[in-house]
């Protein structure tokens, strides 16, 4: 019994902070990297909104029943309530886990911060700088020594060029294309499918083509 109960305190454990629909898609980048991965981690939803539910064959738990020392990810799109979500962890004890899809391509010379998702078919390409828990999603590209900052999120399908300048916390939207060299600032949300061919201002919301 002593030794089942310690082997209980070293397991590894990974919590996904959020059991919406990004949660879900963090999940399978996860499963898919354990196919190459001998030592499995136990895996746990934390959602306050359905604790002691079982979704995807997962325990559901509430952000109070964490236990300090393990791993967390967050898996939710909104960049505020990710910054703040990862603050209440990191000040629990608790170690920013980056998740990266086996599917995903990663450039030499490109340093991923913690907490960075990366799901299947993104690519980030070389010399790139990111800051922690940035988003790229499905079928997503960064080019060539941009700079993604802290709580980035870049959604399905976006073209980000290269030497791209990714203020705090900001959002480029589905299918929307970023020309080189270009910044957006910090907050700033460009809609889906727009082209962004200046720099967009901090907390600023463009859309169209050009997007304005």
């Amino acid at each position: 019994m002593g030794q089942n109960n310690e082997s209980r305190r070293a397991e590894k454990v990974l919590y996904i902070v959020g059991a919406g629909g990004f949660g879900r898609e963090t999940l399978d980048a996860v499963l898919a990297g354990l196919e190459e991965t001998p030592r499995e981690p136990h895996l746990c939803f934390v959602d306050d909104g359905h604790p002691g539910e079982v979704i995807r064959g997962l325990d559901v738990i509430g952000s109070g029943a964490v236990s300090t020392g393990k791993d967390f990810v967050i898996a939710i799109a909104n960049p505020d309530v990710r910054r703040r979500l990862a603050s209440a962890m990191i000040s629990s004890g608790l170690v920013a886990h980056t998740v990266v899809h086996p599917r995903a391509v990663v450039g030499p010379e490109t340093h991923l911060g913690g907490g960075t998702v990366l799901l299947a078919l993104s690519h980030v390409s070389s010399s790139v700088r990111g800051g922690n828990h940035v988003q790229v999603n499905y079928n997503a590209t960064v080019g060539h020594d941009c700079v993604l900052e802290d709580y980035v999120t870049v959604l399905p399908g976006a073209n980000v060029a290269g030497a791209v300048t990714l203020g705090e916390g900001c959002t480029i939207g589905s299918g929307a294309i970023v020309l080189p060299g270009l910044t957006v600032g910090r907050g700033a949300m460009v809609g889906a499918g727009a082209v962004v061919t200046r720099n967009v201002p901090e907390g600023a919301i463009v859309k169209g083509v050009p997007a304005r």
